[in-house]
């Protein structure tokens, strides 16, 4: 879940650029997978006609999705593929300051996500980096092999469907076009009214954009999200500021399956003293391999 990207490393926000930025970029996927768990919930948005043609019955939509993304997390465990990051941190002007590159391998455990970082900066890591995150990855697949599909690793982020459905509003269905296939796309904002408890409900209801679905193939194809208003975590110590935003793109992968293609973040923090952090993220994806092992 986003609101999870949200936590602040022990390092703080401004001496690590592998704290916040990375639990943001390791949540992107997710939030795009929750929001159909969300709208299919919802009952209450009305579908419009638009091209000639009716918006599908929205309760019905989800349902196929969530069938649909079922049958992905069985299947995208049988892929690897590559992330590479590029991470701009910014100075108060918005000019690069520092620049940081990282590749990783993904691949999926139950149907959750796992990164092992392979390279930093063009280089491959230390065998003694590489020896410490094989441990740490072997960590993630216990976890993974323990959480149910379908549940979060960590479940410090989660919120149940009916709260996120009592802060979360939907609302503009409409269809549209994208890389020549239909496309139906619905805008989300959270309720500023919406009364919140915990980091979770708080991230949601400062969050909103929108939601695109490949018609034909029922897959979550984009999903664009920005930060309304600030908010403190961490004992209000940190706040992330209006204007953070990410976005992220899936595509359909050798016409087999549907698997990221890229994504991007740009945050804006900051601390007491005065410390901020800005950066943007960039993320591509590719080398999607089929691997029986899938990385593991």
């Amino acid at each position: 879940m986003i609101a999870q990207a949200f936590l602040f490393c022990d390092d703080g926000v401004a001496t690590s650029t592998t704290g916040l930025e990375r639990s943001l970029i390791r949540q992107i996927p997710r939030y795009g997978s929750l929001l159909v768990w969300i709208v299919l919930s919802v009952t209450g948005v009305a579908a419009r006609a638009d091209q000639g043609k009716p918006i599908p019955d929205i309760v019905s939509l989800m349902r196929q999705v969530q069938a649909h993304q079922r049958e992905l997390d069985k299947t995208r465990e049988s892929y690897t593929y590559r992330a590479r990051e590029t991470i701009n941190e910014l100075d108060r002007d918005g000019n690069t300051k520092k620049v940081e590159r990282r590749e990783s391998q993904v691949f999926f455990v139950n149907s959750h996500q796992i990164e092992r970082l392979v390279g930093k900066d063009g280089q491959p890591l230390s065998a003694a980096d590489a020896a410490k995150e094989n441990e740490r990855v072997k960590r993630e697949v216990a976890k993974a092999q323990r959480t149910p599909p379908g549940q979060m690793v960590d479940e410090s982020g989660q919120i149940s469907v009916a709260r996120l459905l009592a802060i979360e509003n939907f609302s503009n269905p409409r269809r549209i076009e994208l890389d020549q296939r239909s496309t139906l796309a619905f805008d989300f904002a959270g309720n500023p009214g919406a009364a919140t408890h915990g980091l979770a409900e708080d991230a949601s209801k400062n969050l909103e954009g929108t939601l695109w679905i490949d018609e034909q193939d029922r897959q979550v194809r984009k999903v664009e999200a920005n930060l309304r208003s600030s908010f403190r975590v961490g004992f209000g110590l940190f706040a992330l500021s209006k204007g953070s935003s990410f976005s992220f793109d899936q595509k359909l992968v050798g016409n087999d399956l549907w698997l990221p293609t890229s994504a991007s973040v740009h945050i804006e923090a900051h601390a007491v003293a005065l410390i901020s952090y800005r950066a943007n993220v960039q993320i591509v994806y590719d080398d999607y391999q089929r691997s029986n092992a899938a990385g593991k």
